[in-house]
């Protein structure tokens, strides 16, 4: 019996956080907005949603799913008016999958309508929630974001600027969201600057976005980045920037050069291709693989940085895996027998260019490994005499908790088994990861500040910059709980 059969054929990657856009200033910033999720569409597959203002009214539409099956009608663009607008693509890291969470949020206060959209994780979003449902606030979702509406709602500051202020004053975590409330777009980056937000302009219309690819798809120039800390409001009057936190340490997310951005992106001045490269470049150097006859990227994530390799080490680049593009999560499955081959549906060995031939893999992670497993197997399957994999990453150790949706650390590969167990389980001849220090090369440091690192790699090291309330809350819980237990 033939039947449908659901399968995540990423769910051994990380997943990206969600990716939000601002127009201020065009009465076509609804229909903008759309073109630059579309360009965002790679950091949240979930949903997507808008929201524009006219100048006296509100208008919003969101839905589950992709931005072109969304927005591609011109009649839903028609019915977002006016002349700012903000966006929001979402992939759920706070929050099931439902309607309900879909951003932007909006509410109704006593100065007028205010919506806002984040990108980012609160790590006291749970605490914060917990008391204002004490002081009357009634949630209409499961999202971190929400917290921010009634933040701003139950603030006794009289601007919606400094009510904005106080709100984020008030959270931890990683964000750079946008808001449009009073005739205003705010922009507003977290103190440590941990996910990225850029400032463009069109004409007379200013653009706040999470990538330069965002800007480019609607012929924006680039203006800068909204630094860390930092809010910009957007009004008739033009561009104002206030710095309303206390300065920190910067600690950009390392892992957005690795994986998350789009390669044609530029974030803090570099080329997110060019850093991929040398990344690829300083692993050939750290990990050569004498006697390789190929270099081979696992698509799409590892090309750039299997290039930046293949030129280091001077071994050809061959497109040894090919990847179908049009691979959704839901194929037709005759028969439970070939459950094991899903990751062939996304993924095919060139077996003219591998046969015979001893082949260097190159991927940014290994999260479960399972993926891994199945590539280096399919690879062998094709002929190949040798497989030896190398990741443009250190081994991934501990969970995201600002943003990107990673498994427990219990479920990352990496923080309970060796490179040499890792090696084993994935069946390659070899394995090898970049090092934290040659990471830091690769993006122009000398190497890691183990005193205040450049950047936020907690993924690679445990060493979280912004405090984990909720989450250390939940693991004093559970601690009491077990030790109750054991003397019950």
């Amino acid at each position: 019996m033939i039947k449908v059969q659901e399968i995540i054929l990423d769910d051994d990657k990380f997943h990206e956080e969600c990716g939000v856009f601002g127009v201020f200033g065009s009465e076509d910033a609804a229909a903008l907005t759309a073109l630059g999720l579309h360009a965002l569409q790679h950091r949240g597959q979930e949903a997507c949603g808008i929201v524009s203002y006219d100048g006296q009214n509100y208008y919003a539409h969101k839905a589950l799913g992709l931005v072109d099956s969304t927005f591609s009608d011109a009649s839903v663009i028609d019915k977002l008016k006016g002349h700012a607008a903000i966006g929001h693509n979402r992939y759920s890291t706070s929050g099931e999958p439902a309607l309900r969470n879909v951003q932007p949020m909006y509410g109704d206060m006593d100065f007028g309508g205010f919506a806002v959209a984040h990108n980012g994780n609160l790590t006291n979003a749970h605490m914060l929630r917990k008391e204002l449902v004490k002081r009357g606030s009634i949630f209409q979702s499961t999202s971190d974001t929400e917290t921010i509406v009634h933040l701003v709602a139950v603030s006794r500051k009289k601007t919606v600027t400094e009510r904005l202020i106080d709100a984020v004053k008030q959270i931890k975590g990683a964000y750079s969201l946008v808001a449009c409330a009073q005739g205003k777009i705010m922009g507003v980056r977290d103190p440590y600057g941990i996910r990225p937000l850029v400032l463009g302009k069109l004409g007379d219309a200013h653009i706040l976005a999470s990538e330069t690819c965002a800007l480019d798809i609607i012929g924006a120039e680039f203006v800068r980045d909204i630094e860390a800390g930092e809010m910009v409001i957007l009004d008739e009057s033009g561009i104002q920037s206030l710095f309303p936190f206390k300065t920190v340490s910067k600690r950009f997310c390392i892992f957005e050069y690795i994986y998350f951005a789009r390669p044609d992106s530029f974030m803090d001045g570099h080329s997110v291709y060019e850093m991929r490269k040398n990344i690829g470049a300083e692993l050939a150097r750290e990990n050569p693989a004498p006697g390789a006859d190929l270099i081979v990227p696992v698509p799409d994530s590892g090309v750039p940085a299997a290039i930046g390799y293949a030129e280091a080490s001077g071994v050809p680049f061959e497109l040894g895996i090919i990847r179908n593009h049009y691979v959704g999560r839901t194929f037709i499955e005759p028969t439970d027998k070939i459950r094991h081959l899903g990751v062939r549906l996304k993924h095919n060995a060139n077996r003219k260019f591998i046969e015979g031939k001893s082949v260097v893999l190159v991927d940014d992670s290994i999260v479960r490994g399972t993926t891994s497993k199945k590539i280096v197997e399919m690879i062998k399957d094709a002929g190949a005499r040798e497989v030896h994999m190398r990741i443009s990453s250190p081994p991934t150790i501990k969970s995201c908790f600002y943003g990107i949706d990673t498994p427990r650390s219990e479920e990352l590969l990496a923080g309970r088994k060796s490179v040499e167990e890792i090696c084993k389980y994935i069946k390659a001849d070899s394995l090898a990861y970049i090092s934290l220090d040659g990471l830091y090369r690769a993006v122009g440091e000398t190497k890691r500040n183990a005193k205040v690192p450049q950047y936020c790699d907690a993924c690679f090291t445990g060493e979280y910059p912004v405090e984990l309330v909720d989450h250390n809350k939940n693991c004093a819980d559970e601690k009491v709980t077990a030790l109750n237990e054991r003397r019950g």
